[in-house]
């Protein structure tokens, strides 16, 4: 372990901890007492974390998403009854650079992650279930060889060579063998958790939500169910955000959220706008009011994703009719 020595703390003081992970270490940086130090990202550095922050009050361990490097870490400290905040690195970024931060190392992010956990309130982030977290590793695998197809079928497209396009026809079909096999995978997963194996169910219940699509929002959004209609928006960013200033009323726009939640939705709203019978009479009366076709379809997009969440959150499946409030008399 490499540092400063801990200074001496009262429990009362409120500790905000910064984790700057890496595949093999961790910088870490404890406010108020600007105490630093690196520790293997292992078992063995996770308890060398444990036992630096040992009876100090911590409110907040803060930390980035990093896919996977992060994950036992986590788990570790909130097994130990530490609070960790998961973060977006981009949204800590932008707090770092908001303090003229510009500069970026382990040991920079590791002080403004604490400094972040300080001033922002963070709330804590639990660790996801294990199958869950195995079927978004999964799901992030099969996104990202989708996204190779596509690359390799343009390149395709541009080539003049024939032995060029012969190597692309066959790395073609060697990355949707492994599309199928992902999406087989993922299934097999779901299928062996109940909880799981009901959310699918409720999902793809909905006209236009295949199982692809159904699979990709459990595992990009596991929040849906527990949120409210305008949090599930904003999550996956899709609620239009106000662009005012004084007199003027600017046009609004969506931002932010996950991308993923909301390239998976894409296809399904496109389905949706035509099958879906409350969806296409929605739809419908957008274009007829003007609107353009992409803002109709995001408004679509918005609405999917808000059913999808009210449906999980009553645990019930999709219906033609509406839900009848109160049970009818004998």
């Amino acid at each position: 372990m490499q540092g400063k020595v801990m200074s001496e703390h009262s429990a009362a003081t409120d500790v905000a901890v910064g984790i700057d992970v890496c595949k093999a270490w961790l910088d870490v940086h404890i406010l108020p007492a600007d105490t630093v130090l690196r520790v293997p990202n292992t078992k063995k550095g996770h308890k060398q974390i444990q036992a630096a922050v040992k009876g100090l009050s911590v409110r907040i361990i803060v930390v980035e998403a990093t896919g996977k490097h992060h994950r036992s870490m986590h788990r570790f400290l909130h097994e130990a009854g530490l609070p960790v905040a998961v973060v977006n690195p981009g949204r800590a970024r932008l707090f770092a650079e908001s303090l003229g931060a510009l500069a970026k190392t382990d040991k920079v992010d590791a002080r403004m992650l604490a400094a972040f956990g300080q001033m922002a309130r963070l709330v804590e982030t639990p660790p996801l279930p294990e199958t869950l977290e195995n079927l978004r590793e999964i799901v992030r695998c099969r996104e990202a060889a989708t996204a190779a197809k596509v690359a390799l079928e343009n390149q395709l497209g541009t080539a003049t060579l024939d032995v060029a396009k012969k190597q692309l026809r066959q790395q073609i079909k060697s990355t949707e063998r492994a599309i199928d096999a992902l999406e087989i995978e993922a299934k097999r997963l779901v299928k062996l958790d109940p909880r799981l194996a009901r959310r699918f169910e409720i999902l793809v219940s909905i006209p236009g939500v295949g199982a692809v699509t159904a699979i990709g929002l459990l595992a990009n959004m596991p929040e849906l169910g527990s949120l409210d209609a305008k949090q599930a928006g904003m999550l996956a960013g899709l609620a239009p955000l106000a662009c005012d200033s004084g007199p003027r009323k600017g046009p609004r726009h969506i931002r932010g959220g996950r991308k993923n939640v909301r390239t998976g939705i894409y296809m399904a709203a496109l389905s949706a706008a035509r099958h879906n019978p409350h969806l296409q009479s929605f739809h419908d009366r957008l274009i007829g009011a003007g609107k353009l076709a992409k803002v109709a379809l995001t408004a679509v997009m918005r609405k999917l994703l808000v059913l999808a969440n009210s449906l999980l959150k009553e645990d019930r499946c999709w219906s033609k009719l509406a839900p009848i409030a109160k049970p009818l008399p004998a």
